[in-house]
């Protein structure tokens, strides 16, 4: 492990992680197979230790769960060269990218193998760089929901032989049961195969355990599009009333600026909409909706699986108190409880320097509270007034909507 530079040398408690593919032994490069035959104790699944031929290694398989256990089983062998086996890239949702958040960048050394992805686009001819890869395993599968978009390409990831059929229910269920599959097996391995159908088609088709799920998305004609930015219709949502309206939700959106990795705290969230169109702007982004009412805060949950981030978390019970304990924001939007006690200050305490907050009032109580913390702090108040075309006799006339008073304000 010293050859690489900056690394410590080996017995100071390094990593080497090796990717290995299908192909096993005859896929490695010669950097991988030194290594493997240099370590002391080999550790990764019994699948990927059966890749290996004899080397002096002790062979640990993983235990279930892994995660858990991965600092004891270092612990254990400190002082001895580790080498761990992953498949393919370790640093495509892998093995690697853990080690390097547990230990540092410095000590954890990562010999790659082609990942599946590239793997497969190989196969299929479809340039990287304009395919969404997606990974189902110990992910929900309405994470697909996101990146179902017209003519898209999508790689998902199986977590096993179940997971194309599972895709293809999904689809069919959005309007995208014309989508083409091609479900690639044991890439790079001998029994390598290929299976392909349309995803209204495909039905209860088991693949083998490790596969990748190529989608070529086609839309029905009759299917709902849902685009990525800010302002989904309100009928994409369950809820009992309490929703931002959609042209409220886009200008909201805007002035909390979600930025990829930032984290929202979407207060008295009601229909769970800000936080749920913030998450959809950057798979980094991050989002807790904290809501009082038990029935909105599980229609909240529902919301956020059926529009692709079931990642949202809620948080039950009313705020400032609900507030406590919660990771510091990067944005606030309050949408509920504005004139609670001591709200208003909790959330602007809380927020990073650099933080936006935005709160939306409909009563005049409410305003009056935002004219008050506007004094204080400063920012933007606007006033938002929404007209819609709507039946009216047997002509059509503007239904104006209430007004909504928005304070928007960077915390320096």
């Amino acid at each position: 492990m010293s050859d690489r530079p900056g690394a410590s040398s080996p017995g100071a408690g390094n990593v080497t992680v090796v990717g290995v593919g299908a192909d096993g032994w005859a896929g490695l490069t010669e950097p991988a197979r030194e290594a493997l035959c240099r370590a002391d104790v080999l550790l990764g699944s019994a699948r990927q230790l059966a890749l290996v031929p004899d080397v002096r290694a002790e062979r640990v398989a993983w235990p279930s769960p892994m995660l858990p256990a991965l600092p004891g089983l270092l612990d254990a062998h400190a002082g001895r060269e580790i080498c761990v086996l992953a498949s393919g890239d370790p640093m495509f949702y892998g093995v690697g990218a853990t080690l390097v958040r547990l230990l540092g960048a410095e000590r954890v050394r990562v010999l790659p193998h082609p990942s599946s992805a590239s793997l497969a686009c190989a196969r299929l001819g479809w340039p990287v760089d304009e395919v969404e890869v997606l990974s189902l395993v110990g992910r929900p599968a309405e994470t697909l929901h996101r990146w179902v978009q017209p003519d898209r390409r999508l790689l998902v990831l199986s977590a096993d032989g179940r997971g194309p059929a599972t895709v293809a229910a999904l689809l069919a269920e959005r309007g995208y049961g014309g989508s083409e599959l091609t479900v690639l097996e044991s890439l790079g391995g001998p029994d390598e195969r290929r299976l392909t159908g349309t995803a209204a088609g495909w039905g209860e088709r088991i693949a083998g355990p490790l596969n990748v799920v190529a989608v070529h998305c086609r839309a029905d004609p009759a299917a709902q599009v849902l685009p990525l930015v800010p302002g989904l219709p309100d009928a994409a949502y369950d809820h009992d009333g309490q929703l931002t309206k959609r042209e409220v939700r886009a200008i909201t959106l805007a002035r909390l600026a979600p930025v990829p990795g930032h984290l929202l705290w979407d207060v008295g969230a009601g229909a769970g909409s800000i936080a749920i169109e913030w998450l959809r702007t950057d798979r980094t982004c991050r989002a807790i909706a904290v809501e009082r009412d038990p029935q909105r805060a599980a229609r909240i949950g529902a919301n956020a699986a059926a529009l692709g981030v079931p990642e949202l978390r809620v948080v039950l019970g009313p705020a400032p108190g609900a507030l406590d304990g919660l990771d510091p924001p990067d944005a606030v939007f309050v949408g509920g409880g504005v004139t609670a006690p001591g709200l208003l200050d909790r959330c602007w305490d809380a927020l990073r320097p650099g933080g936006r907050l935005v709160v939306n009032a409909v009563t005049l109580e409410t305003e009056s509270t935002l004219v008050e913390a506007y004094g204080r702090h400063g920012g933007d108040l606007t006033r938002i007034a929404i007209g819609r075309a709507a039946p009216l006799g047997g002509h059509t006339g503007w239904r104006t909507m209430m007004p909504v008073t928005q304070w928007a304000v960077t915390k320096t």
